[in-house]
């Protein structure tokens, strides 16, 4: 039997994960049905307490959100990624980001392309502030941080 993707309709095998033809996560039996990680509450004091999300504001999944869960977050395009950015120009283990007393650091992994801030190329690990523009391959994402919950 097949699993029909819900965002672009293509007939997948039925022990497919993710849609072949679009790459989006195919709902499991055993799993709710979403695109959201749980959300990251910083264990230390101040400065840094809130939530943080990445979203998607370029590329086909444009709109997308992910919230940021746990210490160390991977994106890249293979299917164990934390964000999961299926396209020949995002590298299979692309980019981390790791919880630090300050916020989220962004460590480029060796991918192929590089990754962006705000633009400018990164080399070696950056801070991420509120408002940055994260590209990896042809997404862009907007990293956003409340300490309110979002």
């Amino acid at each position: 039997m097949a699993v029909k993707c819900g965002t672009c309709g293509y007939a997948c095998g039925d022990d497919a994960r993710f849609c072949s033809s679009c790459g989006n996560r195919l709902p499991q039996d055993d799993e709710a049905p979403t695109e959201v990680l749980s959300p990251v509450r910083a264990t230390d004091a101040p400065p840094y307490s809130g939530v943080a999300e990445l979203v998607v504001t370029s590329g086909h999944r444009s709109g997308m959100r992910f919230e940021l869960a746990g210490d160390r977050v991977t994106v890249g395009r293979h299917p164990d990624s934390d964000v999961f950015l299926n396209d020949i120009t995002v590298s299979r283990r692309h980019v981390v980001l790791e919880l630090g007393p300050a916020g989220h650091v962004v460590r480029d992994v060796g991918s192929l392309n590089g990754t962006y801030i705000n633009g400018g190329r990164i080399d070696g690990e950056v801070i991420m502030r509120g408002g940055d523009e994260l590209q990896v391959g042809k997404f862009k994402l907007l990293y956003l941080v409340s300490s309110v919950g979002l």
